[in-house]
């Protein structure tokens, strides 16, 4: 049974720091790319970094230079470093396992930036 598993969120404020992290199971990690999204209330989910397989990686521009992605193939998880933090970070967020055609999604954890 595929499992992600987010924690780390909470309510920081501006300027601060947390680190994200989704822990994975019931597949072959390393052999998957794997991402963080976002969701802020009356938004559309958006892409926030991706982590692939092959080791590239990739950041939406709002977060770039403040935001970084990390996996650990051997414990089975990715993290999301994220510094400097503004109140338009404030969202879900959540952790997605990608390899086509599957597509597996965690339930999410509360990031609130307080100004």
């Amino acid at each position: 049974q595929v499992q992600l598993v987010e924690s780390g969120g909470g309510l920081v404020q501006a300027g601060g720091s947390l680190r994200l992290s989704c822990a994975a199971s019931g597949f072959i990690f390393s052999i998957y790319s794997m991402g963080w999204y976002r969701q802020a209330p009356g938004k559309q989910r958006e892409l926030v970094a991706i982590f692939t397989s092959g080791g590239t990686t990739n950041y939406a521009g709002s977060v770039k230079g403040r935001f970084a992605i990390s996996r650990d193939n051997a414990k089975n998880t990715v993290y999301l470093q994220m510094n400097s933090l503004k109140p338009e970070d404030t969202a879900v967020y959540y952790c997605k396992a990608s390899r086509a055609p599957d597509a597996y999604w965690g339930q999410g954890t509360q990031v609130t930036v307080s100004s």
